[in-house]
């Protein structure tokens, strides 16, 4: 495997700890070597001593071991090279050697989307693309549905789209597999996953940190490139998709391109009426002052990226028309949390005063659990009801394993060839074709981000775009 990027927070933070742990449960073959690949001018020795560090400091403290880490460090190589530079791959090939024409490679670009196609290129120039090879691309796949294309055209021009994995870690998550076990092995759910019972849904991924060190890179993407476009919206299809003929790559990603397809357009006034944009002020996050956006490093001063997207989303199709599904996301929120939750539509005849639960809340983060909230009685005299939560929370039920990251689960899947949980270049084309038109709106009728203050559940205006329709968000 040859890390792109070999150097950054991804490669550093991400995809080292994820291998660690591989190797450390015995996953990876005795073989695999792991290549990576940067500018900074380093030696072996140095690079293994900065991953150890950076590790030391993700891992787990019970989980890292000084024995295992040493026969790790065994598979880890660093090659110093400049990767916009055509010359230089073919220094790589010379590097890796004829052993390189044996072994199966991975070509995993943790870098910049603006080198893709570049790396891809050069790869094929220098001759080290063939049929046993594997390219993994991190989104965003392009800014643009043009720009995705382009990007698309020339990863396709090298690689098959077998061999082509692009990766998006949230499917990569516990919970979020156990959506579609929940969806298609449950027969209590399947009869009234459906617009007769369903009556919203919604889809929330809120940080509280900012933009961290990404500021160059944010400031030119926002949160609709950013998370909408990608996490969202996969999260949307796997709620939203019909049961696929089986489950196998082609299958599952065939459904959820339908839904993509199916998407209602936002054009024109509409993004005046179904969305919301947002930039952070200044605030308290936990009791600590942190500064406006249009302060952060390396943001522009009168940047007007939105840091926060709240969207009314509806799909055009027998099962789900007439159910408006809430998208929301954001960036120095009130806490930390991603959920899906699916409220299902009241009794038909309120027999008692208070009725209000019936939902489901699929949590994926900070912990990962699913909890079906219902109505029941509390404890004395009358029928006083009260919500009450039937709770699955996985790191209870599974005590004894560790918690798998996405990223370790995604890589391992590269690494065995099933692209079951990546997209597929038509699914990355069919998300930008909606999300354009959106972005296009914006810039058309002057739609600037909407002012909310760090530490909050975001706009005002976020708000109501439920609350006129009679409902909230969940916080």
């Amino acid at each position: 495997m040859l890390v792109f990027g070999g150097t950054g927070d991804l490669a550093l933070h991400k995809l080292l700890p994820a291998l660690y742990h591989l190797h450390r449960d015995g996953r990876l073959h005795a073989d695999m070597r792991i290549q990576a690949v940067a500018r900074n001018v380093l030696s072996r020795g140095e690079y293994q001593a900065l991953a150890e560090r950076r590790c030391r400091a993700q891992v787990a403290r019970k989980d890292f071991d000084n024995a295992t880490w040493a026969s790790f460090a065994e598979r880890l190589d660093y090659f110093a090279m400049d990767a916009s530079q055509s010359a230089e791959f073919g220094r790589l090939a010379r590097f890796l050697g004829a052993d390189a024409s044996q072994r199966g490679r991975i070509y995993y670009l943790a870098t910049a989307p603006n080198l893709f196609e570049a790396i891809t290129e050069n790869l094929a120039i220098a001759r080290l693309a063939g049929d046993n090879t594997r390219i993994v691309l991190e989104k965003p796949i392009g800014h643009s549905l043009e720009s995705a294309r382009e990007i698309n055209a020339a990863i396709g021009a090298v690689f098959s789209e077998a061999q082509v994995f692009r990766i998006d870690h949230y499917l990569g998550k516990e919970t979020v597999q156990n959506l579609m076990a929940l969806r298609f092995a449950n027969a209590l759910f399947e009869p009234i996953w459906r617009a007769g019972h369903i009556d919203h849904v919604q889809i929330s991924v809120n940080e509280t940190l900012g933009v961290e060190n990404r500021g160059a890179y944010y400031d030119h993407s926002g949160a609709m490139r950013d998370m909408v476009q990608n996490h969202l919206l996969q999260l949307l299809c796997l709620v939203a998709m019909e049961a696929p003929v089986r489950f196998d790559a082609e299958s599952v990603r065939n459904e959820k391109l339908k839904i993509l397809e199916a998407l209602k357009p936002i054009n024109g006034l509409d993004v005046q009426d179904k969305t919301v944009r947002g930039q952070y002020t200044a605030g308290k996050i936990g009791g600590q002052e942190v500064p406006a956006y249009y302060f952060e490093k390396q943001v522009d001063n009168d940047s007007d990226t939105e840091t926060f997207a709240a969207l009314q989303v509806e799909i055009d199709n027998w099962r789900w028309a007439g159910v408006p599904f809430y998208l929301r996301t954001g960036k120095r929120m009130a806490k930390k949390s991603s959920e899906i939750v699916i409220q299902f539509k009241p009794v038909p005849h309120r027999l008692f005063e208070s009725s209000q639960a019936n939902r489901l809340v699929i949590r994926l983060q900070p912990e990962e659990s699913i909890s079906l909230q219902l109505m029941g009685k509390s404890p004395g005299k009358g029928m006083r009801l009260t919500p009450m939560d039937l709770d699955l929370n996985l790191a209870q039920v599974f005590p004894q394993k560790r918690r798998w990251d996405a990223y370790e689960r995604l890589l391992l899947d590269v690494i065995e060839g099933d692209s079951t949980l990546f997209m597929r270049r038509d699914e990355v084309e069919a998300a930008w074709a909606w999300v354009d038109p959106i972005l296009k709106g914006w810039r058309e009728y002057y739609q600037n981000p909407r002012p909310y203050p760090a530490g909050s559940n975001g706009p005002e205006q976020a708000q109501s775009l439920l609350e006129l329709q009679g409902r909230s968000w969940r916080d």
